[in-house]
């Protein structure tokens, strides 16, 4: 146990020697302090630039222009992210070149500067992937697990090629051959296949949100429009990219074909629904029969439209409470649209006066009194009406207009009531309340009943009629 602890000891102050005598080396010590030079002057240069372009995008952020305001925010933003590795690869760069134009030591003996290099690289790697993650999936809840895989895979990476493993791994990987294809893929061909899928999709989905954000502020293109033509650009971009990197990496895209028949088979079989789903969103996109601010009644629900994705719809109810609607039900079903053609909708007030009322002049409050509030529209006019006539009294109804049903009927409801109620009672108009007069009588029995001659019977409820049953 003794001789085992010496030689560990032994081994480690032989290693610890080597590397003082190492870095103890002219060489040795002007890289590293090269790299000291480097990662001080990036810092200070990536303060400086953190300063100046936060003072230009509040320059551009009080322009009137929103698209310029958002591209310059997305590139300022991806350059602070990559100016400090950026530049520090920049100085070690120039500071090895240096070294071998003043022949003080040769390119290939330049390991701490080298090595310097490579960790600066998968930094800024790191970082621009993860940049460009962030702004393709903003709402993706998986993105921070793939991003620690990612990062750890780099570093990976890089520990491989620092010790000179990388090259030998990907030798063996590219022994393990699967049979299929002509020639034969191999397990490096799919590993690297996967990986420019994933940077190319991520790329494509990058510029597919650029795209649909200058979409969004084009005002010569409908909502409806705008959102078809993002997804379709969206779509176009990643089946694009898919190929191109498969292209790139060399597998035969022939192998394609049979995944396209099983995913026909399974889109017929398990996913039917599914599909229809989003072929439903794409007709309800195209034939404009909703709008996103539209207020619509289906099945049960009502409220306005407030997203139309692919797979489903956003219905938020008056009261804040947002349903999700399948596609396949908006177009398969019946859907009442209250502001197709016009905004506008009609809201109507139900209330009964006394029969000793005066009906005209009632009528004539209510008209007054509905065209008072500003949501209530001049033109259609507010009209009153005599729906019929109840067991307590008159029923009268009026009605009037609105252009924000979105706002909600029961409030201007509830004002226009009390200001008609605050208006009768001046008027002396009465609103009756349910009531019945109850008059109790005996009823003397029957000789030979029961009860016993010259007693009364049980009582006997008669009430008079209440007004509009005579």
């Amino acid at each position: 146990m003794t001789v085992r602890m010496t030689h560990r000891q032994t081994l480690f102050e032989h290693v610890l020697r080597t590397l003082q005598n190492e870095l103890a080396q002219p060489p040795q010590a002007l890289q590293l302090a090269i790299i000291g030079v480097a990662l001080l002057a990036a810092w200070f240069s990536a303060s400086r630039v953190r300063q100046r372009t936060q003072a230009r995008l509040h320059d551009a952020a009080t322009s009137a222009h929103s698209v310029r305001v958002d591209v310059l925010r997305f590139s300022i933003a991806g350059f602070r992210r990559l100016a400090f590795p950026v530049v520090a690869m920049l100085l070690v760069a120039l500071g090895g070149l240096m070294l071998h134009i003043g022949e003080v030591a040769v390119l290939r003996d330049m390991h701490l500067l080298r090595l310097a290099f490579l960790l600066l690289g998968a930094m800024a790697a790191i970082r621009l992937f993860v940049y460009i993650l962030r702004r393709s999936l903003p709402r993706a809840a998986w993105i921070g697990s793939f991003e620690v895989g990612i990062s750890v895979a780099i570093w990976i990476m890089v520990a491989l090629q620092v010790t000179g493993l990388l090259n030998d791994l990907v030798d063996y990987l590219d022994t393990v051959r699967f049979p299929v294809g002509k020639p034969p893929l191999t397990l490096w061909d799919l590993l690297a296949g996967a990986v420019s899928v994933v940077l190319t999709v991520l790329a494509a989905l990058w510029a597919g949100s650029v795209i649909e954000s200058h979409l969004m502020n084009a005002k010569a293109l409908t909502p409806n429009s705008r959102v078809v033509v993002a997804r379709l650009t969206k779509a176009l971009l990643t089946i694009l990219a898919v190929l191109v990197a498969l292209s790139f990496v060399g597998i035969d895209l022939t192998l394609l074909s049979v995944f396209g028949g099983a995913l026909g088979v399974g889109l017929g079989l398990g996913l039917q629904r599914i599909a229809s789903n989003y072929v439903s969103g794409f007709i309800i996109l195209l034939d404009r029969s909703l709008s996103i601010g539209d207020m619509i009644t289906v099945d049960k629900y009502y409220g306005a439209v407030a997203q139309i994705n692919a797979r489903y719809t956003v219905i938020k109810s008056l009261d804040g409470t947002e349903t999700i609607v399948p596609n396949e039900m908006l177009v398969s079903t019946p859907v009442i649209n209250h502001s197709y053609s016009s905004t506008s909708v009609q809201v109507v007030l139900k209330l009964s006066i006394a029969y000793s009322a005066d009906v005209d002049r009632a009528l004539q409050i209510l008209t007054e009194v509905a065209a008072t509030p500003a949501r209530v529209l001049d033109d259609p006019a507010p009209t009153a009406f005599i729906s019929g006539f109840g067991e307590a009294g008159i029923d009268l109804q009026i009605g009037f207009w609105i252009r924000d049903p979105e706002a909600g009927n029961l409030p201007i409801r509830s004002e226009i009531a009390r200001a008609v109620l605050e208006r009768f009672r001046q008027e002396g108009i009465e609103i009756p309340s349910r009531q019945r007069d109850m008059r109790v009588s005996y009823i003397p029995s029957a000789p030979g009943s029961l009860t016993g001659s010259g007693q009364a019977s049980a009582p006997v409820f008669t009430g008079s009629p209440l007004p509009g049953e005579r």
